[in-house]
Parts: C-alpha cells; structure tokens; sequence
C-alpha cells in the first residue's frame, strides 16, 4: 500500500509541525532553518540518471556534469545512447558511470508502475539497476515520488546533521540512524529535509542536489 504523498509545501509544512511537535531537538532545528523546501523533482529516466551522475561526487561537481551533458543531449535516453564514449568521459562521467547511464537508457524501467509501488518495492525494484544502490533508491522515493516515509541514513550529510541536532557525541553509522528515524514515522521524508536543511546551515553548503 502506497502511503501518504508529499505534493505540495502545506504537506512538508504538515509532517515539520508534527516532527517539533514530537521531538524538541527538531523543534529548536526547524527554528534556526525556517520553513523547509519542497525539493519535489519529476520521476523518470532523467532524474533517476541525474541521482547515479551525482554519486561520489561533490553537489557542485554534479552540477557541472550534469550541465555539460545537457549540452550535448545526453540527458535523455535516446541522447545518452546516441552519444560516444568519449564523448560522455569529457563530460565527467567515469567509464563505470557511462555503463550505468547505457544500462538505464536501454529500458527495462517501468516508472508508471514504481508510482503504485509500496515503498519497500520501490526501494527493492530500483537497486535491481546496476549503479543504483540504496542511497539512490532512498532519494528517487522521496523526491522523484514524494514518499513521505522514506529515509536516506546512508547520506553522510544526514549522518552529519543528525550528530549536530541530536548532540550526539558521534557522527551516527548508518545501521544506527536508520533506528533512529523510526521514531520519526509517519514523517521521514521530511525529517530528512530539516536535517539537510539544517547542514546547510550550520555548514554554509548544500547537503543534497
């Protein structure tokens, strides 16, 4: 069964009060971050192919990539398949990120169905892909399909956010904070928005594209 959706900024407003309502520490994070982005993205190919370009690598440094292969069309599955090799290692993609990217275009996705997927099926359908792990699956779910109960603790900026929120005299593993947000159910969507919201702010940068 698919749960609720997050569709609009009066959602993600919904699930922040709920959260200050039941865990003081957010409540003190939300006021030092205000209101919290809705970060909603399309579903698709491009999105989820943007996610794999975007592992590894620092949000800028995505940018960048994403920006060159926009300029040579290879953004969208036909692009992608039309373009070379070497074409795509001069827009910044490494050798194991040209395979993925080829395997994705070549289809195989059905993304209408992951839209009435559960979101453990979601999850569990995505890193069937090769070069779709986890953490990419987890961020498909929220943002591409606005889950609003799926979580991302294998993000170090999470891991991070959550150490300075928390007090917490050590940055959580992931195993650990994954725990942890259980007690932020129905609402983990969310909860991983004001803690990325609030790395950005205690840290001056972005913590997710």
């Amino acid at each position: 069964m698919v749960g609720r959706i997050i569709e609009t900024d009066a959602d993600v407003a919904e699930g922040a009060a709920w959260l200050a309502a039941r865990e003081p520490s957010f409540a003190r994070a939300l006021a030092a971050t205000g209101p919290l982005p809705l970060r909603r993205r399309p579903d698709g190919f491009e999105t989820l192919f943007s996610a794999v370009v975007s592992q590894q690598v620092s949000t800028a440094s995505a940018a960048a990539i994403w920006r060159r292969l926009e300029m040579i069309g290879a953004t969208r599955p036909e692009g992608l398949r039309a373009s070379s090799d070497e074409a795509l290692r001069a827009a910044g993609l490494s050798r194991q990120k040209i395979a993925y990217g080829r395997g994705l275009a070549e289809g195989g996705v059905d993304f209408d169905a992951l839209r009435a997927m559960p979101d453990v099926e979601v999850v569990a359908a995505l890193v069937r892909l090769k070069g779709v792990g986890v953490w990419t699956a987890e961020v498909y779910a929220m943002f591409s399909l606005g889950r609003a109960d799926v979580f991302a603790p294998g993000d170090l900026a999470l891991q991070e956010a959550a150490r300075l929120v928390f007090e917490l005299p050590a940055r959580p593993r992931e195993r650990e904070l994954r725990e942890m947000s259980l007690e932020w159910s129905p609402w983990r969507g969310v909860a991983a928005r004001l803690l990325w919201a609030y790395y950005r702010v205690a840290n001056g940068r972005e913590g997710v594209r």
